[in-house]
């Protein structure tokens, strides 16, 4: 019988929600994070033999990821990730690489009027006593998309990757899709002015040179770049290229919106998006007597068309995985 050998292995802790409060008197912050954690190195005695000398605990990783959040804060995302994944390989000779992948979800503080403001008399203070200040500890969990932040680190190097994924965009015009291949199972029809829908995923990596495990500690918080406005400026780049774009075909307007990114967020070497063809059809009124211009549609949730493409700076290469839902 053939031998077998052990190829690449990695294990760790996935999904640990994790919300830090921070109080700054009576006005509250939050940051709300799942983090998964997965360690690479000298693995092959555990799984060969079973022998855990060389392993840390999956559950240890979980509780740093806790302490870590009591001890550091959490600035960003991105600068979060960086601490946990230089953690892990720095002074463990068995562990060689980590990768910290972080979804950041948002929460959007909730503005109540002071006392007494809103033309009501169940809030207004009572005679003689001052205005009690509106709350600032009040939260409602944002719609918008979901961050996404993932930092490798190994001896040597270090590598940031962040995006985005559920963001919902839509044009109900400049969208246009003609000229295609047709065959015998061709159906669809040509049009030059359609819905244009999609939920976008996009990953963008940045091509700055950070420090690996093996340079020593770094101060606690962020490095020197400012994730957060970074993730900010793609984010409104992207929407910016999807509303200024008159589109020929999705993959069109994927480019860009990629392109935008890439040319104007400082740092970034490349970035892969993933953008499903929300199909809007419109609905034949005929029936009823009466005319639709476009006006009434049937928004078709599945099959949909799946478009994915990488759009990279000049000169540099593609690293970014296809499969951007691997969570591991």
């Amino acid at each position: 019988m053939p031998g077998v050998v052990l190829g690449p292995a990695r294990y760790g802790k996935a999904e640990n929600r994790v919300v830090r409060v921070v109080r700054e008197g009576r006005t509250h912050h939050i940051k709300d994070l799942n983090v998964s954690i997965a360690l690479e190195g000298d693995l092959e005695e555990t799984h060969t033999l079973g022998r855990n000398d060389k392993v840390l605990p999956t559950d240890t990783t979980k509780n740093t990821v806790y302490a870590f959040a009591r001890e550091h804060g959490i600035a960003s995302a991105e600068g979060f990730a960086l601490l946990l994944a230089r953690h892990f390989v720095a002074g463990r000779e068995s562990i060689h690489r980590a990768r910290v992948r972080i979804e950041e979800y948002a929460w959007d503080r909730i503005e109540v009027p002071a006392a007494g403001t809103d033309g009501t008399a169940d809030d207004a203070p009572a005679p003689g006593t001052e205005k009690p200040d509106p709350p600032r500890h009040s939260f409602v969990r944002s719609g918008r998309e979901t961050r996404i932040a993932q930092v490798t680190v190994d001896a040597g190097s270090c590598e940031v990757l962040a995006g985005l994924t559920g963001m919902t965009v839509l044009n109900t015009t400049a969208s246009e899709f003609h000229g295609f291949v047709e065959d015998r199972y061709t159906t669809l029809e040509e049009t030059s002015d359609r819905i244009l829908a999609t939920e976008v995923t996009a990953l963008w990596r940045y091509a700055d040179h950070l420090p690996g495990a093996d340079s020593g500690p770094v101060p606690d918080g962020d490095p020197t770049p400012d994730w957060d406005a970074r993730w900010t400026a793609a984010r409104d780049h992207l929407l910016t290229a999807f509303a200024l774009t008159h589109s020929l075909s999705l993959q069109q307007t994927l480019y860009e919106m990629g392109g935008r990114v890439v040319r104007r967020v400082p740092g970034v070497a490349e970035i892969r998006l993933s953008l499903p063809n929300r199909h809007h059809v419109p609905v034949d009124l005929t029936p009823f007597g009466l005319e639709n211009d476009r006006e009434v549609h049937f928004a078709a949730d599945r099959p949909y068309g799946l478009i994915e493409a990488t759009v990279l700076r000049e000169g540099a290469t593609a690293r970014i995985p296809p499969d951007l839902t691997n969570v591991l």
